[in-house]
């Protein structure tokens, strides 16, 4: 009721300022048009919210929208009568160049709403700059203090609508400081124009802070003006770069960049394991010194230091690599070799590692380590570690770095329990209240997810219940702080852990407000013409094109018709109106199947077939592809390889409700093809597609495999009901979004 009372105050209030401004005000008709001007995109305003009411709805939040609106309206129409009559601007020119800037600043702010480059809810803030540089300028007052005292974009805004000023390249200046400010990664692609800068320098000092390997590119070009200046700089961790940019194999020395700035180590020493990058490289002592640097890096960003070593993160970071060098050296040689019945031949690339480069191979190889792989290397672990093995102690030993990934991975990997009984109880239950704990601290959702991940593979009620008490008086926790990131992350671990539960009967779909996690209606995956198209990526290596003849094999001849074109085939149901459409898993080394997806996807977008179902037939490394082209309104996705937070968190970014079937290790064709054929088979049957129902028919079929590798791979399959990390990123997302359109 207040709202409509405001609202109403405030339609009556601009009524008569417009009719008091009209009776006390005569605007010479030369002028008129610029008056007029203004008016006009004060309309184009107006109509945004596609209402012409002088009111704008850009919020649910009604004193927000009379703010906004009484600026855009009110304030522009006094600002234009200050100008008429202003005894200070004498001339008509002058009243003229006065009203063209208003025009401006409204158009310039129209214009990076619509490139959403600026939020509606600004404007004021633009105005109240703009109206103190403008209101100062018959004065010859300066606008560089209004420049500096604003954000930056409104500082930028405001700054290109004074662009006749005298001060425009100081303001420049400025506006540009506060862009590096907010964007220290594009410093070095932007800062040309500025390069003979009093502030240049340091600028420099912040990109090579920011991202050592950029400013080692850049630094290459010795006679371009990004290198001149970066060379010409004399502070010390600018110097190594700029040499290491002159020195072959550099990247792979970035990683121990801070130990090179101490002087705790030196290039010649690190040259040893590096070599000339091929013949002479030492794989196993490089990953050793990448482990042993890790560790003490993450002693100095552990308490009471907290002092985040430069090279830790970011392209060529210390982790980047240490997990490039997992996989290349450890992980890809132990999974190629899956089948190989004899363990020291399997698993030959890891016998030189010690129990610290172990752990670190394994929590790096989270996305791509194979079940047996991982179950060999976790048993290699425990050998290394004694005839009475102490998991608190291997965990001391690394400062308890990656500790929640290495618990996630054991839950997943079914090995929690086993490991948890290598230290004393007490050790065990402070581990486990320490996984649990500050899952609001940290800058995403990856802990959280972890967590949720970890509990869905538990099989142990007792641990289980344990972990769900800490969730719970964490959420407690934060309840007494008024914490409410940690109310929301908490309470939704609560709440998706109780309805793990089925005798619970917990309905998440009413109780956090997400699509129901059990089923998938038919109509739901139709488009406006009653189609459901499904897209499957293959890739060209030896696996996609083993496995592509047995796919379109899948499809009977009796009810589907099968097309091949150049670079995809297209499938379409007898009857029904279902189609597939799948890349040919054409070179993978000539880039020939990258290319068949692109042309593919252009094709099906001319022909405006959206895909609901997405399937990926690949190795996880190729999975990244596949999200990169994955279309906005997929329904049910079909990963194939493992999910993983980031993967999980792109996937519902493009497509919020996505259902997600996805499997710990790498998709079995022998399991893939029952599960796209009892997919295929239920939506061509026209009923709602239950996941409970198809969970249970499956498992029933692989429980009478004969193969014992396919039976245990179908338990690393994870259905969408029980994919409890996807389930608590969508329901995390639904929970922010609502309590921001409250705003």
């Amino acid at each position: 009721m207040k709202n409509i009372f405001l609202l109403f105050c405030f339609i009556i209030n601009v009524s008569v300022v417009f009719a008091t401004q009209a009776d006390t005000v005569r605007i010479p008709l030369f002028r008129q048009g610029f008056h007029d001007k203004i008016d006009k995109e004060q309309l184009l305003i107006d109509k945004t919210d596609n209402k012409q009411d002088l009111y704008l709805h850009i919020s649910k939040n009604e004193e927000i929208n009379l703010q906004v609106s009484d600026v855009f309206f009110r304030k522009i129409d006094e600002l234009q009568i200050w100008v008429e009559t202003n005894e200070n601007i004498a001339t008509n020119n002058d009243k003229i160049r006065y009203l063209r800037l208003i025009e401006n600043i409204i158009q310039n702010f129209r214009i990076d709403w619509r490139n959403r480059n600026i939020k509606p809810i600004d404007f004021p803030s633009v105005y109240n700059t703009f109206e103190t540089i403008l209101k100062g300028m018959p004065t010859n007052g300066t606008m560089l203090p209004a420049i500096e005292a604003s954000s930056y974009e409104v500082a930028k805004l405001n700054a290109s609508v004074f662009f006749e000023s005298k001060e425009y390249l100081e303001a420049q200046k400025i506006v540009y400081l506060k862009y590096c400010s907010l964007h220290p990664d594009n410093i070095l692609k932007t800062i040309r124009p500025f390069v003979n800068e009093i502030f240049a320098d340091s600028l420099v000092l912040v990109a090579c802070k920011n991202n050592p390997v950029q400013l080692y590119s850049y630094a290459q070009s010795i006679t371009s003006p990004e290198g001149k200046l970066i060379h010409r700089n004399n502070n010390a961790m600018v110097k190594v770069v700029a040499q290491l940019s002159q020195t072959p194999n550099a990247l792979l020395y970035f990683p121990f960049l801070d130990d090179l700035l101490s002087g705790k180590n030196t290039v010649e020493n690190i040259k040893q394991y590096v070599g000339d990058g091929e013949i002479s490289y030492d794989s196993i002592g490089y990953f050793k010194l990448l482990v042993k640097t890790e560790i003490d890096y993450y002693k100095r960003m552990a308490p009471p230091l907290r002092d985040t070593p430069i090279a830790v993160f970011g392209a060529n970071g210390l982790r980047e690599v240490l997990k490039g060098k997992a996989w290349q050296h450890f992980i890809k040689p132990i999974n190629e070799l899956h089948d190989a019945t004899n363990l020291a031949v399997r698993m030959k690339a890891i016998q030189p590692l010690g129990v610290q480069e172990l752990y670190f191979m394994i929590i790096m190889g989270e996305s791509d380590i194979y079940t047996s792989s991982y179950k060999h290397s976790y048993n290699r672990l425990m050998q290394l570690m004694g005839t009475k093995p102490r998991g608190d102690s291997l965990l001391q030993s690394v400062h308890f770095d990656f500790f929640k990934k290495f618990i996630k991975m054991a839950a997943n990997f079914n090995r929690l329990d086993s490991f948890l009984k290598t230290m004393p109880v007490a050790n065990s239950e402070i581990l486990m209240k320490a996984f649990v704990a500050n899952l609001d601290k940290t800058g995403n959702l990856e802990d959280a997810v972890d967590v949720a991940d970890s509990y869905s593979s538990i099989n142990d009620e007792n641990l289980q219940n344990t972990i769900l008490t800490y969730v719970k008086q964490n959420e407690q926790k934060c309840i007494d702080e008024n914490n409410n990131r940690g109310k929301i992350i908490y309470g939704l671990l609560k709440t998706i852990f109780l309805s793990a539960d089925t005798s619970n009967k917990i309905d998440l779909t009413a109780t956090i407000g997400i699509p129901s996690i059990y089923e998938i209606s038919n109509k739901e995956l139709q488009d406006e013409k009653g189609r459901i198209v499904q897209q499957v990526f293959f890739y060209g290596d030896e696996d996609g094109k083993t496995f592509f003849p047995p796919f379109l094999n899948s499809f009977p001849a009796k009810d589907w018709s099968i097309v091949h074109k150049k670079e995809w085939v297209e499938i379409k149901s007898i009857k029904g109106n279902v189609w597939v459409f799948a890349n040919k898993p054409l070179d993978y080394d000539q880039n020939l199947d990258d290319s068949a997806q692109v042309h593919l996807a252009k094709y099906l977008d001319e022909n405006e077939m959206y895909p609901s179902v997405v399937v990926h037939r690949g190795h996880s490394y190729w999975l990244p592809g596949t999200i990169k082209r994955m279309p906005a309104n997929a329904k049910v996705v079909v990963l194939g390889s493992c999910g993983g937070y980031q993967n999980l968190n792109q996937i519902l970014d493009i497509s919020p409700d996505a259902h997600i079937i996805s499997t710990k290790e790498i998709g079995k064709g022998d399991i893939n093809k029952p599960i796209l054929n009892y997919l295929n088979q239920s939506i061509l049957s026209g009923k709602t597609l239950s996941w409970r129902d198809m969970w249970k028919s499956l498992g029933s079929f692989f429980g009478k495999d004969p193969s014992y590798d396919v039976r245990e791979s179908w338990e690393d399959y994870i259905p969408p009901y029980k994919n409890l990390g996807a389930i608590f990123i969508k329901a995390y997302h639904k929970q922010t979004e609502t309590a921001e359109e409250g705003i």
